[in-house]
């Protein structure tokens, strides 16, 4: 008789470990670069609005109208994704969004500016959800937040990494004839068309087309991942009408518009409002100041990318999801009402770092849920209506900061205004379950 080939014990903790190892830096990669694209506008306008005669709310405008351009696309987007494949689908986003981010640099007024920014935002749109979705492929909901917190850490070291680029990218004025801002654009956006055509290569579908995982592994795999639907109501619930009548999924799409109005307030205005402290007078701040505030503004994304991996492993860990959720947020509103109250660099600095850590802090736990409540087109259905509900926070904060700065020549009221906005969220996680 033939041997028989009996399946092997397979060691779940060990076999996590190795799928992070395999997954988590490239969509990490993936991710800086996205996030990179779609703020570095708040660099770029130390000079861009200046040269372009641009007014705040112009300014607050085209940044945020990308989010009008993603919440628009994301749900078609993500359902693409559903049915071409995260490997071929995410290769077309990026090499889509590196075009357009290149072109940043035809701007010549807010026409130009308006109509880029929000054909970025419809070519990006479907990245990030459809990232939530492809991790769902491969970590049962116990392991989520923590995989989600480690990816989502893309979002602060893009700061980090962009920040110094940004800043020195910006003393390139006058070289061949382009501006800094020009420069900026150009430099760093020509590596998401590169990174899209490596996804066609390097991405996995599916853990069962993975060919560094073995037979054993894969069947133990799909048996855990078909438990925990099963267990969170993910199997029953599995089709695109279901993640429309869950009411959790409105819940959490009305705290994450909350949280995005503040996070891209701090993404695309705090170098804005930085400079605004160190001299308080309109204009195009001089290189060392540019390298201040560049260097300055490392710090409030360091500190959330640490919290962010910090609170993503104590969400699995104690399996609690809400309070480290309402937490996270009551530190945001804190951050925000300190930097409204303040008129001095350092403590400004201090202020959007807590507010950094806070907002950043959140997406672990929260996306975690969402994911463990919905399978299928459902869960690409449910993770979109909650970014395209958020694209619009994405919109209004950029927007009201700049409308609010024009009417009151002042940063302090659009500041006030968020931190009572993040309070607003953090009451609704009072809905939400407690344990996952």
């Amino acid at each position: 008789m033939p041997p028989v080939d009996l399946p092997q014990r397979v060691d779940g903790t060990r076999l996590y470990r190795r799928i992070v190892w395999h997954l988590i830096p490239y969509l990490f990669l993936l991710y800086i670069l996205a996030y990179l694209d779609r703020v570095n506008v708040g660099f770029a306008a130390l000079q861009m609005q200046h040269d372009l005669r641009l007014s705040n709310t112009v300014y607050g405008a085209g940044a945020g109208i990308f989010f009008l351009g993603s919440a628009l696309f994301d749900l078609p987007s993500n359902l693409m994704l559903i049915k071409a494949g995260p490997r071929r689908w995410i290769a077309c986003i990026m090499m889509s969004w590196g075009i357009i981010a290149t072109g940043m640099i035809f701007v010549h007024g807010s026409a130009s500016f308006y109509l880029l920014r929000f054909l970025l935002g419809v070519c990006e749109a479907g990245f990030f959800p459809g990232i939530i979705l492809y991790l769902s492929y491969w970590f049962p909901s116990r392991q989520r937040a923590g995989a989600t917190a480690r990816f989502m850490t893309a979002t602060s070291i893009a700061g980090v990494v962009g920040a110094p680029i940004s800043g020195s990218l910006l003393n390139l004025e006058g070289f061949l004839h382009l501006h800094g801002w020009q420069w900026l654009f150009l430099v760093e956006g020509i590596p998401s068309l590169v990174m899209g055509l490596s996804v066609l290569y390097l991405l996995t579908d599916h853990p069962d087309d993975a060919n560094w995982l073995s037979r054993d592994e894969k069947l133990w795999l799909d048996e855990e991942l078909e438990r925990d639907r099963q267990a969170g109501g993910a199997a029953e619930n599995h089709r695109l009408s279901d993640a429309f009548k869950e009411p959790m999924i409105w819940l959490l799409a009305a705290i994450c518009f909350f949280d995005q109005v503040g996070v891209y307030t701090v993404n695309l205005w705090m170098p804005l409002i930085l400079t605004s402290y160190l001299h308080g007078t309109a204009g195009t701040p001089s290189p060392a100041e540019t390298r201040l505030i560049a260097n300055g503004s490392i710090v409030p994304y360091l500190a959330a990318a640490i919290f962010t991996v910090a609170i993503g492993s104590s969400s699995d860990r104690t399996g609690e999801r809400r309070g480290h959720i309402a937490a996270c947020l009551f530190l945001s509103a804190a951050g925000f009402a300190w930097a409204g109250s303040t008129h001095a660099l350092l403590p400004a600095l201090i202020a959007f770092t807590l507010a950094a850590i806070g907002y950043w802090s959140i997406m672990g736990p929260f996306w975690a849920i969402p994911t463990s409540m919905l399978g299928g087109r459902a869960a690409a259905g449910g993770v979109a209506i909650i970014m395209m509900v958020s694209g619009a926070g994405g919109f209004v904060g950029p927007y009201l900061t700049g409308r609010l700065r024009d009417l009151t020549h002042s940063f302090s009221g659009g500041l006030y205004v968020i931190a009572a906005l993040t309070l607003s969220a953090a009451a609704l996680c009072g809905f939400l379950p407690s344990r996952r």
